[in-house]
């Protein structure tokens, strides 16, 4: 529906003109309100669906798998422990090297020959005076006045620590203390960090922890603290990662520093504190982008997604409500049947459902107006032979006076008693859980009871079941009562409409996939224009009876178990030999039934 205060934009100038627009009013609208309009538009749909419930748990599920998702590859990631592994192999092969350089630049002083005088008198014969026991001919040690010069130009390229100890464990040399070789830009003592550093060392500290032992600076004569120092005093090389306090990653290796076979020391190569961290920070920032993307991309598919369940049920559910408040006469459920899904299922059962509902009110408001109808009739002729009966002069009068009102009273009697009987067959269904019903059993024991009683009527019914064999069985899905009712009715109608000493015959075959029951009479059959109406309510055609004998329900209540069994039920006029003129007869009314056999 168009808003009245502005024009139709599929309207000529002339239609505006004569609708009662002033032109001015599409002149001076400015040429990007068009545009405007639409993005208000699509704004008021997305808020729309954010206050869908359905549109948030589906953005919140997708969203939640996604940051599981982002969240294990920071936590799990790959490129974290092989980054790691290969710092650790170039620092190996970083320290070899280095060890080797140390190893060259270790010296003895030659020309320094140091006696003493007490070990020359204690010189057994043929013994040989080997010098001072501080340093045997193949003991080099390392120099660190030579070794630092050495370590300053191979330690300044690479952003690495080097810390060189003695055989005892006890530090000689550390690349911090060299001069003019690293500067580190530390915060000043004092300063604390923030609640945001202190937040980012957490989540850093809980992400790059995971098993990893914690790194602690030990003294200078502590070498043999660190496991990787003891193994290279012992002449294995070994490498080690750690985390600090701050929460970044430490890869530490050391080598022992050999000449000659002999073990001189330890070098140990160590990473500065954000050298890894700064490659996997970059590359989960990578991540995150990657994720921000993947997460906006599935908010929008995940809207478009809702838009197309949350609109409908919300249209669906509209519908309902005013179906429920019955706002109009009749409310058309949208149809989205054409959709290959459930919320096209929910479309055609809903739509299904609301028409039987009006199919049924329709049928209930027919129904009352019927009974209405019926009843005023007898009691309005209840109420005129009442208001009679004291101005009889007679007896005569008076009697029939009360004869008249003896057969309405009877008449009501028999209209409540069908009328309660017909409004309460539906609830009688659906409450009943349908059961296989042998009809073979079934119509030998109406057509017996039928035979014994007469029903007033000199008439017998005969029975004929047509199969391939005597022991063929005939059987529904049903309720056997209601199905007994039928047949009641129609043995009762058929045995009505025939003369005395004939017969009504009641045959049971099957028709492919469902069970015929078929009702012949030697009546006069049914006139043309009544073989439709004799299945409505109320509805009697009965010239050789007298009037308010019958109430008319009896095959409308047929009808409605046959119906309700999903069969079928018709009247037809069986035909008959020719007559003088050569015209066809009518041999009697015939009855069909047909059930879907089990």
């Amino acid at each position: 529906m168009l808003d009245r205060t502005q024009p139709d934009p599929n309207q000529s100038a002339g239609d505006l003109a004569s609708s009662g627009v002033p032109e001015h009013v599409t002149e001076d609208k400015p040429q990007g309100w068009r545009p405007l309009n639409w993005l208000k538009r699509a704004g008021q749909f997305f808020f729309a669906l954010s206050f869908s419930s359905l549109t948030r748990r589906i953005v919140s599920l997708n969203l939640a798998g996604l940051v599981a998702l982002v969240a294990s590859i920071l936590y799990l990631s790959q490129f974290r422990a092989g980054l790691i592994d290969a710092r650790a192999q170039s620092l190996l092969v970083q320290a070899e090297i280095i060890a080797g350089a140390i190893a060259a630049s270790a010296t003895v002083q030659t020309n320094a020959i140091t006696i003493d005088p007490d070990r020359l008198l204690d010189l057994k014969p043929g013994e040989t005076y080997g010098g001072s026991d501080e340093y045997s001919p193949l003991d080099f040690p390392i120099n660190p006045e030579r070794v630092a010069p050495v370590l300053r130009t191979l330690i300044s390229p690479t952003k690495t620590r080097a810390r060189i100890y003695d055989p005892n464990g006890s530090l000689l040399l550390d690349s911090r203390n060299l001069e003019n070789v690293l500067r580190y830009d530390l915060p000043p003592p004092a300063e604390k960090p923030g609640i945001v550093e202190r937040g980012m060392v957490a989540v850093r500290t809980w992400l790059n922890r995971g098993d990893l032992p914690l790194y602690r600076e030990l003294g200078p004569e502590n070498g043999n603290g660190y496991a990787e120092v003891g193994d290279a005093l012992q002449g294995q090389k070994r490498s080690m990662v750690r985390v600090n306090a701050r929460g970044e990653v430490i890869v530490s290796v050391a080598v022992p520093v050999l000449r000659s076979r002999a073990i001189h020391g330890a070098l140990m190569l160590s990473t500065q504190g954000d050298d890894i961290d700064q490659m996997v920070t970059a590359e989960r920032l990578a991540i995150l982008k990657v994720g921000g993307v993947a997460a906006a991309v599935m908010i929008m598919l995940s809207l478009l997604l809702a838009s197309t369940i949350a609109g409908p049920v919300r249209r669906l559910a509209d519908s309902a409500e005013r179906v429920r408040r019955r706002i109009k006469a009749r409310i058309e459920i949208p149809d989205f049947t054409r959709r290959r899904d459930e919320i096209g299922h929910l479309s055609g059962a809903l739509r299904d459902m609301t028409s039987a509902l009006y199919s049924r009110i329709e049928a209930i408001e027919m129904f009352a107006a019927d009974v209405a109808h019926e009843l005023k009739n007898p009691l309005t002729s209840l109420r005129s032979a009442v208001e009679t009966l004291p101005l009889a002069r007679n007896e005569n009068s008076r009697a029939r006076l009360l004869e008249v009102i003896e057969h309405d009273v009877k008449r009501l009697d028999r209209l409540i008693s069908d009328i309660s009987d017909a409004s309460r067959l539906d609830a009688e269904l659906q409450r009943q859980d349908a059961i296989p019903v042998d009809l073979r059993r079934l119509l030998t024991t109406l057509a017996s009871v039928a035979n014994e009683t007469k029903l007033g009527h000199d008439v017998a019914v005969e029975t004929r079941f047509e199969g391939r064999s005597p022991t063929d069985t005939f059987s529904v899905m049903g309720h056997d009562s209601r199905l007994g009712q039928v047949i009641s009715n129609l043995l009762s109608n058929a045995q009505s409409f025939s003369e005395a000493g004939s017969k009504v015959r009641l045959t049971c075959r099957r028709v492919r996939g469902e069970i015929e029951i078929v009702v012949d009479d030697e009546g006069p059959g049914i006139r043309d224009d009544a073989l439709e109406r004799i299945f409505e309510r109320f509805y009697t055609d009965r010239p050789h009876q007298g009037f308010g004998q019958n109430s008319g329900l009896g095959l409308s209540i047929s009808k409605q178990i046959v119906d309700a069994h999903g069969g079928r039920i018709w009247a037809e006029n069986r035909p008959g030999p020719l007559d003088a003129d050569g015209a066809p007869t009518v041999a009697g009314a015939r009855f069909v039934v047909r059930l879907p056999a089990l």
